[in-house]
Order: C-alpha cells, then structure tokens, then sequence
C-alpha cells in the first residue's frame, strides 16, 4: 500500500523532515502554535489569549530601561555556604550549577538605568536561578539597591518573582526581610518612589517583604501572588477557595495590587507613574496609572 501511494502521489516518507527545536512554543493556555520570533517580538505573551510566558532577566532589562543605559551594580557577589548543607545535593553544587546555567552569580541583578532618559535604580529577579529564591545576597542586592538609590536621589523599580526564602542558608535568609524593609523605609522618608512589579509567581517571604511595600504595586496577568500556596491554604483551613485566589487579577480586586499591567503596555505605565511622581505638581500617583484597564 505504501509503495502504491510513493509511485501513485509522489508520497515518500522517507523525505519528511524534522522541524528544528525551538522554533515554534505551545501556548499552554489556549493551545495556539507560537512562531518563537513573533513571541521575542511580542515579549513573550501569546498574540492569541494573552499568556504571558516567562521572560528572562535580560530582556526585563531591555523592557524597562533605554538601550544600553543599564549599569550594573555588584555583579560579582555570590551566595556562600555558611550552614553546609548537604541534604540530596549540595548547597555548594546547586549554586555552581545554577551560576554555569544562567551565567549569573544569582537570583537578581541591580543597577542604575534610564527610561525615556529618566533616571532610575533598577532591579530584576530571575525565577531561573534557584527560583529566585532569596537568600543573603538577594536580600543584600535588594537593600544596596535600595540604599544606593536613596542616596543617589532616585526612583526604584523593582520585578519580583521568587519561591521565597532559600532554605539552604536558614535564619540568614529570613533576616533578609527585615534589612530590605528598613532600606525602604529609609527611602521612603526621603520622598522617594519605590515601584515592585509582581510576575508569576512571586511568593512567600519576598512577597511578605519588599514585593509589597511599594508606593504603587504593579503585576503580570494572571500572576501567582501570596504567601503559602493555595493548595497548603487549602489543606488548612478546609474550605474551598475563591475563583483566581490568589492571582493578581483578584489581589487587585481586594486592593492589595494597584494595577494588573500587560507586559506589552509596562514600559509605559511605569513611565508615566515616574515622571507623575517626578513632576512639580505631584498629583496622586493613581493619576498616572491606567483606568478601567486603559
């Protein structure tokens, strides 16, 4: 049969081709094919529905700031083993494996940069390393960041996204809360503006600390934002959840986020609250963020 069809049709499957990896992604929400160039082109959010895939720290870098502007600021800081843990693997050989992965030290990077020509501190968590998990240096990246800024007279920006506290370092990670918060206390009472942008997922300590001090709280569509997932909540209290509990669309109804931000449209949104907050007049910040989804 399959030799009638080859003389018949011109059919042989000996010349099918494979297509090259990486070409084309699956929209895990509506199921579309996604040509990678069109997905590069547009963020990484599908053209179809609008799900916003992860985008690496490089590009947030590029979204939120003018081309080649970006100055980073303590790039070779790198965590240590201070409690030696050892468990299934090392602590030592995960930070190894994960710094030859992504080609960084760890879990963010900061800087100063420039948006529209404004200057501003700028800082990036990357969910790719050890998702983001915060441990000493975050937690000190995170509060020199801060600490520069201030002294430096400058806005911070922020995209946050982690698994929480790094367990690998105990007690010291946990101590991270507290030393980032101060430095955004101090910032704050030299009048200056603190913006995170929350992406999915950003969890536990880190959002129990500086992902939710912000002046104005922005986030991703269908963000995951809370403190213990909602399956342990739910084991917990035995009840059922609402529709989209803890996602960012539902913090913003219950007023813990200010406004959920397509990606395509953040460079602008944040901006605009910038040189709002920025302006001689300083009207409310809310002003300069978008209305009824705009």
């Amino acid at each position: 049969m399959s030799s009638f069809f080859s003389r018949t049709f011109g059919f042989n499957r000996s010349r099918k081709k494979d297509i090259p990896g990486g070409l084309w992604s699956k929209c895990p929400s509506c199921g579309e094919m996604l040509y990678a160039e069109d997905l590069v082109r547009n963020h990484q959010v599908c053209a179809a529905c609008g799900h916003h895939f992860p985008l690496s720290l490089p590009a947030r870098i590029a979204l939120l700031s003018d081309e080649g502007s970006f100055e980073e600021w303590d790039a070779e800081m790198e965590s240590q083993d201070p409690l030696k843990f050892q468990g299934t693997d090392s602590y030592e050989a995960k930070l190894k494996a994960n710094q030859e992965k992504t080609g960084r030290k760890d879990a963010i990077s900061i800087g100063q940069a420039t948006l529209d020509g404004t200057p501003l501190g700028l800082g990036v968590m990357d969910f790719s390393f050890l998702a983001a998990s915060m441990g000493s240096v975050v937690g000190e990246k995170v509060t020199r960041l801060i600490e520069n800024s201030t002294e430096r007279g400058l806005p911070v920006v922020l995209v946050c996204a982690s698994g929480g506290a790094r367990m690998y370092e105990g007690m010291l990670s946990l101590m991270q809360m507290a030393k980032s918060s101060g430095a955004l206390a101090r910032h704050a009472e030299a009048g200056l503006l603190y913006m995170p942008i929350l992406t999915h997922p950003t969890t536990a300590g880190v959002m129990a600390s500086f992902a939710t001090l912000g002046d104005v709280i922005l986030a991703e569509p269908e963000a995951l934002i809370g403190f213990a997932g909602p399956r342990v909540i739910k084991e917990t209290t035995l009840q059922e959840l609402p529709e989209g509990f803890q996602r960012s669309e539902f913090l913003q109804d219950k007023g813990l986020i200010d406004h959920v931000v397509p990606r395509g449209e953040l460079r602008g949104v944040v901006g605009n609250i910038i040189n709002t907050f920025n302006s001689p007049q300083q009207p409310s910040l809310s002003s300069a963020a978008p209305q009824n989804g705009q």
